[in-house]
Formats: structure tokens, sequence, C-alpha cells
């Protein structure tokens, strides 16, 4: 039997102008991002519609943000077309995204995903200004010639996210050194990230502390879908577990391919990314190019569900 997931993308697939569209005409989309403007105590919709690019750009409203909008995208498709979205039987996010699938699946109510997003981007920025990181995306070497040019340069790889691309992470100074390492060792292509700090790394360890507060403060209940957790690519059991992977998520890698493999092999087929962008889709093709991807990110998309894919 041929198996549905879910999946939500993280820090990156912002847009402005995002969610217009589906706050316009689809009052399910307006109710989730109104209710995300309250949860906040301020206009973010007007930020994600209306820009300024650079200040969504910051870490501590693109987070927000993007729950806000993925969720929002959920609930414009549950309302128009319900009857054509698959039900899934695996939930998963890249990173932030997660966030989002907890929301979808009962852990957390969604504007505390969406308070709890606005602190997690805050404190990773505040992390980033302690000890200037930086992240590069790697793309045409293997894990372990990248793992030694790790270890040579004291950086981390940050995101596992396929064959063949790997970002990596650590003191700016470092990053450069393997950026270095990584073309001279045969990468096709290094490429330096636009983001606030060393994401995934132990330079995140200022952001444990606050976090955590706000996460014991937080009530997580079992998943009433199963969520496949960044940190081990496996699904989270329980609170408790969901809990932990939140705080392990801060200081340890995304490992996606190893995430999206899990569902493969537990039978997934199809994948509809719910937000912005089609990042999640090009991974998954390189994961696995039987894969069939589907993506829901504006008025468009959802209204086209059912309908024959194109590409």
């Amino acid at each position: 039997m041929t198996q549905c997931a879910w999946v939500f993308p993280g820090q990156g697939s912002q847009v402005v102008g995002m969610g217009r569209d589906l706050y316009d005409n689809v009052p399910a989309a307006r109710a989730a991002i109104d209710a995300a403007d309250e949860a906040l105590g301020l206009p973010l919709s007007d930020l994600f519609f209306n820009g300024p690019e650079d200040d969504l750009r910051q870490t501590i409203n693109a987070q927000p943000a993007l729950v806000t909008v993925a969720y929002a995208c959920l609930a414009a498709a549950r309302e128009l077309n319900g009857a054509n979205l698959p039900r899934p039987a695996f939930l998963a996010g890249h990173s932030l995204g997660e966030y989002t699938a907890l929301a979808v699946a009962g852990v957390i109510d969604f504007p505390a995903a969406v308070r709890l997003a606005r602190e997690r981007g805050r404190l990773m920025h505040e992390a980033g200004q302690k000890r200037a990181g930086a992240m590069a995306a790697v793309l045409g070497l293997d894990e372990d010639n990248l793992a030694g040019i790790c270890r040579e340069t004291e950086t981390v790889m940050a995101n596992v996210n396929c064959p063949g691309q790997i970002v990596i992470s650590g003191a700016a100074a470092n990053i450069a050194k393997a950026m270095e390492k990584a073309t001279a060792a045969g990468a096709s292509r290094v490429v330096a990230l636009q983001v606030s700090g060393a994401f995934h790394s132990p330079l995140m360890v200022p952001a444990v502390e606050g976090m955590k507060q706000y996460l014991d403060a937080t009530e997580f209940k079992t998943p009433a879908i199963p969520v496949v957790g960044n940190v081990t690519g496996r699904p989270l059991a329980d609170g408790a577990a969901v809990r932990k992977e939140l705080i392990d998520q801060l200081t340890n890698p995304v490992q996606w391919q190893r995430t999206i493999e899990y569902m493969l092999d537990n039978g997934v087929t199809t994948f509809i990314e719910i937000g912005p962008g089609r990042v999640l889709t090009g991974l998954i093709r390189r994961i696995n190019k039987e894969a069939t991807t589907i993506n829901i990110g504006d008025l468009a998309a959802v209204e086209g569900l059912g309908k024959p894919a194109a590409g």
C-alpha cells in the first residue's frame, strides 16, 4: 500500500509576499495568519506580506513567519481541496519546519509553535552575536571525506541533506578554511550561506538554556501522527522525546537524508511539501528519483490538488 508524508520547510524558504493570496482568498488561512499575529502581539503578517526583505530574513522574523505560512497553506488545502489531500503516515520538518510538523501532529497548539519559533530565532541570533559563526553548503563531496575536513578545521556537518549536498557550520574563520579544503578535495561547488550564526553546531550552546526554559514551560502531547525527528531520523515517541529533540536540534546536525530514507523504508512513496518554496522537493528527488513529490505553497497549488502534476 502506498503511503504519503507531509514535510515542512525551514529557514531560507521565506519570500516577501508569501501567504498573501491565501490570506485574501481562503478564510481558514486568514484565521491561521491572524492567530499568529495575535499570539505574538505584533503584525508579523505585514512583514512577510510586504517586507522589507532584509527584515524578513532576520532569524527572529523568518522562523515564526515560515511556521505561520506553512500552517496556513495546510489550512487552505484542507478547506478548499481536502478530499484530494492524502492523509499522511508520517510528518517531518527541516530544522525549523519541525515546529510546524509538531503543531500539525497535535503535539503543541499552533500559537505555541509560533511563539516558540520566535524565541528560537531570537536565541539563535543572540548566540550568533556572541561568537561569529558561518555556514556553507558543500556540493559533490561524500560524507566521509567531508567529515575528515570538518575534524581538521574544527567545524561540523550541520545538515546532511541528500547525497552530494551537506551544509557545514562553525566559527567563521574555520568555515573559510573548510571551504578551501573542500574545494581542493574535489567539491563541485562550495557556497557560503547568508545566516546570522553557526546553526546546528556547538556555537549554538548559548541558545540552549534559554530555549530549555521555554520548552519546559510548554506542554508536549504524544504525536497523533508520527513525526520523524531531525536528530535521530526516527519517530518521536512522546512529549519527552519531542522536548529532547528540540533542544538537541540546536547543536546537532539535521539528518534530513536519514529522515527521508526512514520514511521511504516504511512505505512512503509520495511526499507533499507544505509551505513556501521547493527546497525539500529538490532534496527528496536527489535521495530517491522514484518518489512522487507535490508542493503546496500558494493558492494555485492548493486549487490544483488532485490534478496531474507538471514535471
